[in-house]
């Protein structure tokens, strides 16, 4: 059989292949398939087992915001990978007594029913490039370094993990796989769950999405930033700020499809590449007064596309207000070059180089804090993506 039609009878191929992509259209749906992952070799025979994984969550620098189908990007995209926000899996599989995916999800030892619909709908997404996930019946048993309420999105640190999990199993079926070509397959999986899922794996400056500067970037992977990276970057800290731990209004899903139509779009889009082109010599020199300007305009300017997309909507609160003035004034009298990202919400990232840990963390603590939900924030820092566990 034709391995681009795997799984895909009664379905006509609309696009030739190009670079192993092929996009068919079935029920007058449309889906992708990329051929170098999915398995063309006999798999062995395992009844039973157990893998694991640990996987940050990351901050992005230059916003994703906006995609096309497939889970593909409208721009391009950078990112920290943090260090200590964090998931733990670990995957637990037997055989499959039935004809469909068999599966349950636990959250700290407690079975959560409403995890489901996502968890099946990746599976389906994923199920051309991991055929042996209907062979098993899966125990899937996660945790989170971070409050699961905390209004820190849980999705990419939680899909990643998965993912680095599904392909652990997948070297242990199939042999002759090697490590890079697991951990971009990894991403590959992880993007199919959550976007920015893709950008957990690696460590340092992740990119994903196709830029003409950076050679290798991909719209269905993230990959290791390749340039030289001044040594300031490498530690970078960052004190998520709880500002709201809260459910969004509206979840980025909704917010990424409001992009489609947006007036502002092209420019946004055009914006990003602009972005990422500027930072590539910022981030070799450590030039941090160009990198606190670009950092904060991409921050103000993914919420400034929310505030004007139809319709609208505002997922900053007073109090993340509160935090950029102050974080304003504290670095106009102090001269030290922090600075804030924000994600998709009411937290605030603030970002600051490692040698003025002692006296941010003090500022945080005695000035900042008070504007939390609770008084709670988490200090973190640049990390080294996932790990496997041992079991």
């Amino acid at each position: 059989m034709d391995r681009r039609l795997y799984c895909c009878t009664r379905t006509q191929q609309i696009t030739k292949k190009q670079n192993e992509v092929s996009i068919f259209v079935k029920d007058d749906h449309s889906f992708m398939l990329v051929e170098e992952f999915i398995p063309n070799i006999p798999s062995k025979k395992i009844d039973a087992g157990s893998v694991g994984f640990t996987s940050p969550s990351n901050i992005a620098l230059v916003k994703y915001w906006g995609k096309k189908p497939h889970q593909i990007p409208s721009n391009p995209s950078i990112s920290f990978t943090l260090n200590n926000c964090k998931t733990e899996t670990v995957l637990q599989f037997s055989p499959n007594t039935t004809d469909g995916f068999s599966f349950e999800v636990y959250l700290d030892e407690k079975k959560q029913p409403d995890f489901r619909p996502k968890i099946e709908h990746f599976f389906q997404r994923i199920f051309p490039y991991a055929p042996f996930l209907k062979y098993y019946h899966f125990d899937i048993k996660t945790s989170n370094t971070f409050p699961h309420s905390s209004g820190i999105a849980s999705s990419a640190s939680g899909m990643s993990a998965l993912a680095m999990c599904i392909v652990a199993l997948e070297e242990q079926l199939y042999s002759g796989l090697d490590a890079n070509y697991l951990k971009r397959k990894a991403s590959f999986l992880a993007r199919l769950g959550s976007g920015s899922a893709c950008r957990s794996i690696e460590g340092g400056l992740v990119v994903w999405g196709e830029h003409k500067t950076i050679l290798g970037s991909s719209d269905l992977e993230g990959v290791p930033y390749p340039f030289e990276v001044h040594d300031v970057f490498k530690n970078y800290q960052d004190a998520i700020l709880l500002v709201d731990k809260g459910e969004k209004q509206v979840s980025s899903t909704v917010g990424h499809n409001l992009m489609h139509n947006h007036p502002y779009a092209p420019s946004r889009f055009e914006q990003a590449h602009r972005h990422l082109d500027q930072l590539i010599p910022i981030l070799k020199s450590g030039d941090l007064e160009e990198f606190i300007s670009i950092i904060e305009k991409e921050a103000l300017t993914l919420h400034a596309m929310m505030m004007s997309s139809d319709p609208y909507f505002i997922l900053m609160k007073p109090n993340t207000l509160e935090i950029i003035n102050l974080l304003w004034t504290y670095r106009k009298r102090t001269k030290i070059p922090v600075c804030f990202t924000l994600d998709a919400g009411a937290n605030v990232h603030v970002l600051y180089p490692k040698k003025h840990a002692i006296e941010v963390e003090l500022f945080v603590k005695n000035k900042l804090s008070a504007y939390c939900q609770n008084n709670q924030y988490i200090l973190d820092n640049v990390g080294e993506g996932a790990e496997r566990i041992k079991i």
